[in-house]
C-alpha cells in the first residue's frame, strides 16, 4: 500500500485549491488536490510540506490531520492521508507546469476527479456549507 498525503488548501472565500493532472500522468486531465507520496523516513507532515513546496511553491506553516482512509484503484492500493492546510507562505502556482484553480464546492460537480477523491469531496461539501 502506498501512503499518500493530500493538502486541502482554502482561501478566505472558502474556495479549495485544485490542480489538473498533466498529460503524462495516469488520469491525465483530471483534477486533484495537491500532494503526493510519503517517502521512507518522512512523516506525513514533512511529506505534505515537501510536496506542496514542489508542486505549488508554497511553504506550509500550519496544517492539521483531517481524514484518513485507504482506497483501491485498479492499478494500486493507497492510504490517503488528508490534511487541512491552516497557514502557508508564498503564492500558490503550478510549479510543475500544471494548471491550478480555486473552486467553490458547487464546482466540484463540473470537474472530473479520480474516484478516490469522492469521499474527500463529500466531506468538504459538508463542512463548507
Amino acid at each position: 500500500m502506498q501512503h499518500v498525503v493530500i493538502g486541502i488548501i482554502l482561501n478566505a472565500d472558502q474556495q479549495v485549491l485544485v490542480a489538473q493532472r498533466l498529460a503524462h500522468q495516469i488520469k491525465a486531465g483530471f483534477w486533484e488536490f495537491p500532494g503526493g507520496k510519503v517517502e521512507p523516513n518522512e512523516t506525513a507532515l514533512q511529506a505534505l510540506q515537501r510536496e506542496l513546496q514542489e508542486e505549488l511553491g508554497i511553504d506550509v506553516t500550519e496544517a492539521e490531520e483531517w481524514l484518513k482512509f485507504d482506497y483501491r484503484y485498479p492499478h494500486k492500493h493507497v492510504l490517503l492521508d488528508i490534511w487541512i492546510v491552516k497557514a502557508f507562505q508564498g503564492i500558490a502556482r503550478g510549479a510543475e507546469g500544471q494548471p491550478i484553480r480555486w473552486i467553490s464546492t458547487l464546482e466540484f460537480q463540473q470537474l472530473q476527479f479520480p474516484e478516490g477523491n469522492r469521499l474527500i469531496i463529500e466531506k468538504l461539501v459538508e463542512i463548507l456549507k
